[in-house]
């Protein structure tokens, strides 16, 4: 009887299991693949599915700087896989076990438990799907494929849920991933195609279709025609996209989009509409409230406005939440005190932003910028340089035109910060070789004293630290070691190294460490070597030797200083457009007897600069002596014709002939009368072709008897004025090869 019972149950067992075959259609065999699609393989699927997206979402950074993407993902690079085709159900899936090798990211393992749920769970009878879990499997598997970059097999998923599965719970979600797809393979057009005939029944008439569907398809469509650049059309679709607001995070992105577009086309007030609109929906993620706050000042349009937005910042900034973007926040609020022209409030808050523990390095860039705009426009350029230097060094993306200009700033200043510092030590040195010898003593004496002063301070300060250091130590290990051991007590452990090398001199920490060859002969050279560098900084007659005294060398730094003066002037009226601080230069250096070569353009340039700046009296004052003393120049030509060009007066033949005698000059070793020769007829041939090639020579004669670093700043001089010219190329070349 128990045998038969046994026999019976076995029977049972088997008769469900066979109910429950894929190829038998029963209620039995439905139900049972579609639970177990549904809370086994497919749950699995999706939680993988959902791992990958929260991964992708804490990993995005945006980048608030600019207009934001629709979709927040950015993929390492477009590639296309080729699908392998077969006949067989759930073509080019691969074999589960091969998949389950491969899977090791979030979204390989949503697509291997899809594969999975199609093959083990498919019910395809009769041509007919009897499985309703498995639309949601090939669903599944085109949007694993879709983030993993595979986009022409996850358009194959998803449309072979559209031709075979047409009245799908997920068809019209399905139909919009595939569009989405399709941008991605640059096919907006069809994909523009295939949303509309999802949205539209007409031209004045929508589906009745649920909310979300409508607000998914109206982001794609704003997607798509993001990508082809049609802003007008991206911004209808992206407000019908907002009119809803039921998924909060695509919301709330799409409403920042919209912002920003306003934002863009001036369109002030609507785009605070938006970004306020964000700062009121509740369930908005904090980053986009965040930065809508920040967008909503940068669209002040009054000054009773900024106060109010001001004060609004102000609280932000107090908020203990809110300490990781205070570095933009900071940023803001010293915008709008620029704005107020409160420079001295805004520099404040400049440099609060920068001293915020922040990893925003484009933050921390723009930041920069305004520092170094506002020293610029103040005339610091040493210290705007300085600014400018710190983005280049901490940019990220040199190829970005902001930052190519910002070069070419640095590259400016660099020669401006030259010859400025140039002028600044010769002035140095010649004030004190114009001292008598009583004098220079005086001088020198009261410096060494200074310095020894300031030594003997960081030295103090150093055996302070030590000694504070050390009884930090010593109580330290006494509190926790109670003092038992001898190492723990810092008096015996001081006493003992003294006793040592009292002994055995000074040691290295090696085998054999007794030899008294083994005794360190190092440090007493280090130390030999340091109490003479010491005693040559307190040696008198060390800094007197430094003081030039030969005519030669004085004349030589003379005409140096000259020279950087001229520099400077030519810089300030031509490339920086400060009249002021190059009428200063010119106007110095036309006082301490120049070389004759520069007196002409000297009163060239002040000619120039006082006729712009509308001092007529000082202006005749230069022009009268180029009328007088320079007759028959071309400068003097000009004075008298002002409406004829210069270049009609210099022919392309004639200006060929001055520069094969400048060539020759420089052939013959002449290097300073080259550049004096050149620099005379610069102003004459501002607008020839050929004035690169002046500039070069001039940059040649300038490295064969200065130093390399005022030649470089001449060739860099050259890069920044005829970069695409074969000069300028030729002179980057060199540079490059200086560098080396």
């Amino acid at each position: 009887m128990k045998f038969i019972k046994k026999i019976v149950s076995i029977l049972s067992v088997f008769a469900i299991l066979s109910s429950c075959s894929a190829r038998k259609d029963t209620i039995v065999s439905r139900n049972w693949h579609s639970l177990n699609t549904k809370f086994n393989v497919l749950f699995n699927g999706k939680e993988a599915f959902k791992e990958g997206i929260d991964g992708i979402n804490e990993s995005y950074k945006d980048d608030w700087f600019e207009q934001l993407p629709i979709e927040p993902i950015k993929f390492a690079r477009e590639k296309i896989e080729i699908p392998k085709f077969n006949n067989s159900i759930g073509a080019g899936f691969g074999d589960a076990k091969d998949e389950e090798k491969k899977a090791s990211t979030p979204f390989g393992i949503a697509e291997e438990k899809a594969v999975k749920a199609i093959q083990k769970h498919g019910m395809n009878i009769a041509g007919e799907e009897r499985n309703s879990q498995i639309d949601d499997a090939y669903l599944l598997l085109g949007k694993a494929r879709y983030y993993d970059q595979r986009f022409i097999p996850a358009i194959e998923s998803f449309n072979y849920v559209i031709s075979n599965y047409p009245f799908a719970n997920l068809i019209n979600e399905t139909k919009i991933w595939r569009a989405k797809t399709n941008i991605r393979l640059d096919n907006e057009e069809f994909a523009i195609e295939t949303l509309n005939l999802l949205l539209k029944v007409k031209d004045t008439l929508e589906p009745e279709l649920p909310e979300d569907i409508k607000e998914q398809g109206y982001t794609a469509l704003a997607m798509a025609y993001v990508k082809m650049d049609s802003i007008q059309k991206a911004k209808k679709f992206l407000i019908k996209a907002t009119e809803t607001l039921t998924n909060k995070d695509q919301g709330a992105r799409n409403l920042f989009v919209l912002g920003q577009i306003y934002s863009s086309e001036n369109k002030k007030d609507s785009a605070s509409v938006i970004f306020k609109k964000i700062i009121n929906f509740r369930k908005a993620p904090e980053k986009y409230k965040m930065h809508a706050n920040i967008e909503l000042a940068k669209n002040t349009t009054s000054d009773s406005t900024s106060v109010v937005i001001l004060n609004k910042m102000q609280k932000l900034v107090k908020d203990r939440d809110n300490r990781k973007y205070l570095d933009e926040l900071y940023y803001q609020i010293g915008l709008l005190h620029e704005k107020n022209d409160s420079t001295g409030l805004a520099t404040a808050y400049y440099n609060k932003s920068l001293r915020t523990d922040s990893d925003n390095i484009k933050q921390k860039t723009f930041t920069f910028e305004k520092l170094g705009n506002i020293n610029f426009k103040n005339s610091k350029y040493q210290l705007a340089s300085s600014y400018y230097d710190s983005i280049i060094n901490i940019a990220a993306d040199t190829l970005n035109l902001r930052i190519r200009r910002i070069k070419r700033k640095h590259r400016n200043l660099a020669s401006l910060i030259n010859f400025e510092e140039t002028v600044t030590r010769t002035d140095s040195i010649l004030r004190i070789a114009s001292l008598s010898k009583e004098e220079q003593e005086t001088y020198f004496q009261k410096y060494i004293d200074n310095l020894k002063k300031k030594d003997e301070e960081i030295a103090q300060l150093k055996l302070n630290q030590q000694a504070f250091g050390a009884s930090f130590a010593g109580n330290s290990l006494k509190s926790n070691k109670k003092g038992k051991w001898y190492f723990y007590n810092s008096q015996s452990l001081g006493f003992g190294k003294n006793e040592f090398k009292k002994i055995w001199g000074n040691r290295q920490l090696e085998d054999d460490w007794r030899w008294s060859s083994k005794i360190s002969i190092n440090s007493k050279k280090k130390d030999t070597l340091k109490i003479n560098q010491i005693s040559l900084r307190y040696d008198l007659a060390s800094y007197l030797k430094t003081i030039p005294t030969d005519k030669n060398k004085i004349d030589t730094l003379i005409l140096n200083r000259n020279q950087a003066l001229y520099e400077l002037g030519l810089i300030y009226k031509e490339q920086f457009k400060n009249t002021k601080l190059a009428i200063e230069r010119l106007e110095r250096v036309a006082s301490l007897d120049p070389k004759k070569e520069l007196i002409l353009p000297i009163n060239w340039h002040l000619y120039q600069v006082y006729k712009d700046v509308g001092d007529q009296k000082k202006s005749d004052k230069h022009q009268n002596i180029i009328l007088t003393k320079y007759t028959n120049t071309i400068f003097a030509k000009t004075i008298r014709n002002p409406n004829k060009k210069i270049e009609e007066e210099i022919s392309v033949d004639e200006i060929e002939n001055v520069y094969k005698e400048i060539y020759y000059l420089y052939k013959d070793n002449k290097y300073q009368e080259t550049v004096a020769k050149v620099v005379d007829i610069l102003p004459s041939i501002e607008n020839s072709k050929l004035i690169a090639k002046f500039e070069l020579l001039r940059a040649y004669a300038i490295g064969k008897y200065t130093d390399k670093k005022t030649y470089k700043f001449a060739l860099e001089a050259i890069v920044i004025k005829y970069g695409n010219t074969a000069e300028g190329k030729q002179a980057k070349k060199i540079i490059e090869q200086l560098s080396k």
